[in-house]
């Protein structure tokens, strides 16, 4: 495998050592092939909100599974699963279930050029949308710690139908928008999670969407990370703004390989076989990732859970705040709900320039301390950190123990 993993973020390069090999998880641990346990703030980088091996996904796949693996037919699993998704998120009113973030980002971008006859696509440097050639410029998450924000292998072709342009900056979307007529989509996280957490400026995500509407262009949110997470409809729950399209993914399988575009019945209509916008999948709809998935969301819908989590996720912040004051290192902790950030600089952190600017080589000192204290930790400075239902009040004050320490490791060094 190219640097031993199946993706690059699973690499240690930028924090200094080989990765950890996972055996087994259960709740918020996971546990090395060499025995050792750790506090997880992995958590799958975002789908496992209940934590690793829940009873009650267990059950669900299992039960599936003695039904048969898949079949490329329709199952009543696949209708049950979108239907709550329609029930959850506001912009949806009909969805398509894929089997990648990825996919699911390219297919809502070819829906909107579809729509609008136009070819250019918006998207926000830092903002990652997976690995499609038009979406892999400027991007954030593996590409930005690895320092290659766009790769080779794309055609200047693909990417001279990206316009990129600044997170939390609605002045730089209102110019462009004026000067170029031929903009079928924006496209963006609307709490970016990919060059570490920025939350949207107040107004921003509302400004946006007032500029699509005013200039006809497809508003796409990449819910991949948020949906589910921050709150039950995501993102544009929680900030009240309704976009035309929307990408799930991560928690909306449970786990399993599954992800989702949707939006307004018009634009969806257009995807075959109603329409004449092609996309399919051998696996798209897996009847185990269904049952994954009902089985997260119907653990979720009652909203009790983000209640807990916002408590543990908020003590955790507070915690690092603290910590990180007490020996005199400059901290911006960012968060939403449960996704943390941690930056190792003084703030504000508001785009992907400011998320750059920070101490990499400090964060590369307190991933090591976290490790050899038994957290675990996504291994870039520019990845969010997860909090879930299974993160205890036993496992956040540890974490605040071992990150306390880390912090006299970090001044020292």
């Amino acid at each position: 495998m190219p640097g031993g993993v199946n993706s690059p973020v699973r690499a240690y390069g930028s924090v200094g050592r080989d990765p950890i090999v996972i055996e087994r998880g259960k709740g918020c641990h996971v546990t090395d092939i060499d025995g050792n346990e750790y506090i997880d703030y992995v958590a799958g980088y975002g789908p496992l909100i209940l934590g690793h091996a829940p009873e009650q996904v267990l059950a669900a796949i299992s039960k599936a599974a003695k039904n048969g693996a898949g079949f490329g037919m329709p199952t009543l699993a696949e209708t049950h699963l979108a239907n709550m998704v329609i029930n959850a998120v506001p912009s949806v009113e009909l969805v398509r279930f894929v089997n990648s973030g990825t996919e699911a980002t390219m297919s809502a971008i070819r829906v909107a050029r579809s729509a609008t006859g136009k070819s250019k696509v918006v998207k926000f440097i830092g903002c990652y949308h997976g690995h499609s050639d038009g979406l892999l410029v400027q991007a954030g998450s593996g590409a930005t710690t690895i320092g290659a924000p766009s790769s080779p292998g794309v055609p200047e072709t693909i990417t001279s139908q990206t316009v990129l342009l600044p997170f939390n900056n609605i002045d730089a979307v209102a110019t462009a928008l004026d000067q170029n007529d031929d903009i079928a989509c924006i496209i963006i996280e609307p709490i970016a999670g990919n060059m570490g957490c920025i939350p949207p400026k107040d107004g921003y995500l509302i400004g946006l969407r007032e500029l699509c509407t005013r200039h006809g262009v497809i508003l796409i949110f990449d819910e991949v990370m948020t949906g589910f997470r921050v709150a039950y409809g995501g993102a544009q729950e929680l900030f009240a703004v309704v976009p035309d399209l929307t990408c799930l993914g991560k928690i909306v399988g449970g786990g399993l390989p599954c992800a989702a575009y949707g939006g307004r019945e018009d634009l969806m209509r257009l995807v075959a076989p109603d329409g004449a916008t092609y996309q399919a999948g051998t696996l798209s709809g897996n009847p185990l990732a269904m049952a994954a998935g009902a089985a997260t969301l119907e653990s979720l819908v009652t909203g009790e859970p983000y209640a807990l989590i916002e408590q543990a996720a908020g003590q955790l912040a507070d915690g690092l705040i603290e910590g990180a004051s007490e020996f005199g290192i400059d901290l911006h902790c960012a968060r939403v709900g449960s996704m943390i950030c941690p930056f190792f600089h003084k703030g504000p952190v508001e785009n992907y320039e400011h998320a750059t600017a920070c101490d990499t080589g400090r964060f590369a000192t307190f991933f090591q301390a976290m490790l050899d204290r038994g957290v675990v930790l996504p291994p870039s400075q520019y990845e969010t950190w997860f909090v879930g239902t299974a993160h205890d009040q036993q496992a956040i004050e540890q974490t605040i123990r071992a990150a306390r320490e880390s912090f006299s490791i970090v001044a020292s060094s």
